[in-house]
């Protein structure tokens, strides 16, 4: 019964927590003005071009987890390993984090991949990405801290001022939302624990881990690696082309949203609903961006977006049923 219990909380508190969020940011939207937007003043076709770099990253990440899989043996077919990853995003949607261990028990079911082998290939990426993340961060906070600081003397830009518009739910919801960074940060950290108990299974993670420094190109390694991350960028830049109030943001601004917006991710909701919206909105309003008008872009991007991920689950989840599993040894 404590099982069930736990397994509904992890199912039903991210929902909650962040249609709780989102209620609260858009508890007095004028829905009119939402619907004007979209029908004339949106331009649609940039959408579409942001939708297509939506999809590579996630091939990318599968082409590039095949790469660190082949020197333990595993010779995986691109086509299970792309629509593991798709099912993996989906997954995450209904349950935070749980892409992880979608993947890998996909890859046990249709490969017969050991699980523990995957999941350490899945922890040196997690290095690889998190470093790159905070690489991206500390370029984006460097090259708009001269332009901010000029924002501010031409304009007369007082950061108390800035601060003293939020309310105190805003400090709340901001706070809240760092401390379940954090809590899943280490519950992924327990989750890896847990997978290594044992003898067999500690050597098995081990080989997964360290398969990084014998994949057989590290050039298309960090190609796929990087890329990942450019495509990333592309996906939430070019949608600032589709609203007039964003267009003119320049790509390092644009850079800097784009990073705060993926720590936030990292709260557990699902695809960052209500924490990515909050984050997003918050940025655009210290960019210039009227508080309305950044309410409707958060919406409208992370809408389509997340779509595009249920999409794309769909597909792998459908294509999987088409390929035959395969039995091994484990």
């Amino acid at each position: 019964m404590e099982h069930i219990l736990r397994n509904i909380l992890k199912m039903f508190f991210p929902l909650l927590f962040g249609g709780g969020i989102l209620w609260w940011m858009y508890r007095d939207t004028d829905w009119n003005d939402f619907l004007f937007t979209l029908q004339n003043e949106m331009h649609w076709g940039w959408m579409a071009i942001s939708m297509v770099f939506g999809i590579v990253p996630q091939v990318f990440r599968a082409l590039r987890w095949r790469m660190t899989l082949k020197p333990m043996g595993e010779d995986v077919s691109n086509r299970t390993c792309i629509n593991a990853i798709f099912l993996s995003y989906a997954a995450s949607l209904i349950v935070p984090r749980i892409g992880e261990v979608t993947r890998c028990g996909t890859l046990k079911k249709k490969e017969g991949i050991s699980f523990t082998k995957a999941v350490g290939t899945v922890v040196s990426e997690r290095i690889v990405d998190s470093t790159l993340m905070m690489l991206i961060t500390a370029i984006a906070l460097l090259s708009q801290l001269p332009t901010f600081m000029q924002f501010a003397q031409e304009t007369g830009f007082d950061f108390n001022e800035i601060l003293s518009r939020f309310t105190n739910k805003g400090y709340i919801v901001t706070f809240i939302c760092v401390c379940l960074a954090i809590a899943t940060c280490t519950g992924l950290i327990l989750r890896y624990k847990m997978f290594s108990k044992g003898r067999e299974h500690i050597l098995n993670l081990w080989k997964g881990i360290s398969s990084l420094r014998h994949v057989e190109s590290p050039l298309l390694y960090w190609f796929y690696s990087v890329g990942i991350w450019v495509a990333y960028f592309l996906h939430f830049y070019l949608t600032f082309f589709c609203f007039e109030f964003t267009s003119s943001i320049d790509p390092l601004a644009a850079l800097l949203i784009f990073s705060i917006g993926s720590f936030a991710v990292l709260v557990p909701t699902p695809n960052g609903a209500g924490s990515w919206h909050f984050a997003v909105k918050t940025m655009l309003v210290l960019y210039g961006v009227a508080e309305n008008s950044a309410i409707i872009f958060a919406l409208v991007v992370h809408t389509l977006q997340t779509m595009l991920v249920v999409v794309l689950g769909m597909w792998g989840s459908w294509d999987l049923t088409r390929t035959p599993a395969r039995t091994r040894n484990d």
